[in-house]
C-alpha cells in the first residue's frame, strides 16, 4: 500500500490566561527533544509553536496509535512546564505584541520580507505526506486533488476565532494564509516539464525565499518523493488527523489507478470554492468537485465516499473513513465544537476542551 505520514502543529498556551506563550530556552530545549514511537518533535515559524512529525505508516491503525501516543506525551510535557499544548488553528485570543518568531536565519528571513504578516502568523494545521512514485506522478496526483481540497479545507475547519472574537469563518486560518505570496489552490499543470518551470520561476523571484515558503494547499515536496496537503487545520482529535490522512491518500491513489479524468474546474470557481469552504466548514452551499456545480455539505461529502471508495476498500480504509464522515456530520467539526464549548462557557472552555482533547 501507498504509504503516508502525518505533521500535527500545537500552540503552547498559558493555562491562567490562555495566550500563546514561549516556553523558556530550556523548556522549550527538552519539548523539541521529545521523541515517541517514531513521531519527533521540531520548531515551527512561532516560539509557541511546535509541530509533530510522525512516522511513515501503511494502516491507519499505526498512524492513530502513534499520534495519540504522541499527544499523550506532550501534554504531560507541558503541563509538567505549568503550561498547555491545544490542538487549535488558530488560537481565540493573543498578546497584542508581535509574535516572537523562532531563531534561525530562514525565519529571520522571512520576518524581514513580511513583517506584517509573520508576526501574526498564529496559525496552526495539519499536513499529510503521500508517498509517490516520481515527479511525473505527483503533478497527475496534484493535477486531480486540487478539486477536492475545499473538501478538506471544510472537513478539517477548526479555527473560528482570532482576537478574542467570532470571524464568522468555519477556517480562519485558510482566510489568513490568502496573504502570502503564493498560495491557496495550485494551477492546474500540463506536465512535470510545466510543474518545475513555474516553480523555478517562483523561485527566482523576490518574494519566494525557497521551495517551503511556496504554500499551496497542496504541493511536491523538494525533499521527499511524497505529496503534501496542507489545507486542515490542527485538529482538535488524532482520529480526524488520522481521517483526513487516509482520505488524501486515498485520493492519491484514485488518481494514480487510471480513474477517467474530468476537465479541469476553473481556477476561479476552485479559488471560491476553497473561500466557501472556510467560510461555511460543513455548512451552507458549496462546489462540487466533480462537475463544478452547487451542493450541500452532505452531497459533496457523498461525491467524495463514492470518488475514493475502491481505493479506501483496497486500504481496508472503508469503514473507518465512512464512519469518520459520519461522524463529522453528527457532531460537527473543530470549529462547529468550539463555537458550541464557547457558548456554554466563553474562551476558557474553548481551551479546556483543546486541552482535554490532546491528552485523550
Amino acid at each position: 500500500m501507498r504509504t503516508f505520514g502525518v505533521e500535527e502543529e500545537f500552540f503552547i498556551v498559558d493555562p491562567y490566561t490562555g495566550l500563546p506563550v514561549a516556553p523558556p530556552a530550556a523548556a522549550r530545549a527538552h519539548l523539541l527533544a521529545l521523541s515517541v514511537d517514531g513521531t519527533r518533535t521540531v520548531g515551527e515559524f512561532l516560539a509557541c509553536q511546535v509541530e509533530s512529525n510522525g512516522p511513515v505508516c501503511t494502516h491507519g491503525g499505526e498512524a492513530l496509535a502513534s499520534a495519540r501516543t504522541y499527544r499523550a506525551t506532550l501534554a504531560r510535557a507541558t503541563l509538567d512546564m505549568g503550561l498547555q499544548a491545544v490542538p487549535l488553528g488558530t488560537p481565540p485570543r493573543f498578546p497584542e505584541p508581535p509574535a516572537v518568531v523562532s531563531p534561525g536565519d530562514r525565519y529571520r528571513a522571512i520576518t524581514s520580507l513580511c513583517e506584517g504578516i509573520a508576526t501574526e502568523h498564529y496559525l496552526c494545521g495539519l499536513h499529510v505526506h503521500v508517498g509517490i512514485e516520481d515527479t511525473c506522478s505527483g503533478v497527475i496526483a496534484l493535477n486531480e486533488i486540487r478539486r477536492w481540497l475545499p473538501v478538506l479545507t471544510a472537513c478539517g475547519s477548526n479555527s473560528p476565532y482570532w482576537r478574542g472574537s467570532d470571524t464568522g469563518f468555519a477556517s480562519w486560518r485558510n482566510i489568513h494564509y490568502r496573504r502570502w505570496a503564493v498560495q491557496g489552490i495550485p494551477p492546474h499543470f500540463t506536465d512535470e516539464l510545466d510543474y518545475e518551470r513555474r516553480v523555478r520561476f517562483m523561485l527566482d523571484s523576490d518574494v519566494v525565499l525557497d521551495a517551503g515558503h511556496i504554500s499551496w494547499g497542496a504541493r511536491l515536496s523538494a525533499h521527499h518523493p511524497t505529496l503534501e496537503v496542507r489545507v486542515a487545520d490542527a485538529q482538535l482529535n488524532a482520529a480526524n488527523s488520522v481521517l483526513l490522512a487516509l482520505i488524501v491518500r486515498s485520493l492519491v491513489d484514485t488518481s494514480l489507478n487510471g480513474v477517467p479524468r474530468t476537465a479541469p474546474l476553473l481556477a476561479e470557481a476552485l479559488d471560491l470554492a476553497q473561500w466557501q469552504a472556510a467560510k461555511f466548514g460543513l455548512h451552507g452551499n458549496h462546489l462540487d468537485p466533480l462537475d463544478g456545480t452547487k451542493t450541500s455539505a452532505t452531497r459533496m461529502l457523498r461525491s467524495l465516499l463514492d470518488y475514493i471508495q475502491h481505493a479506501l476498500k483496497q486500504n481496508g480504509d472503508f469503514e473507518y473513513v465512512s464512519a469518520g464522515l459520519e461522524r463529522l456530520m453528527e457532531h460537527g467539526t473543530g470549529a462547529d465544537i468550539q463555537r458550541a464549548r464557547f457558548h456554554r462557557g466563553g474562551f476558557n472552555a474553548v481551551l479546556d476542551e483543546a486541552a482535554a482533547a490532546i491528552a485523550a
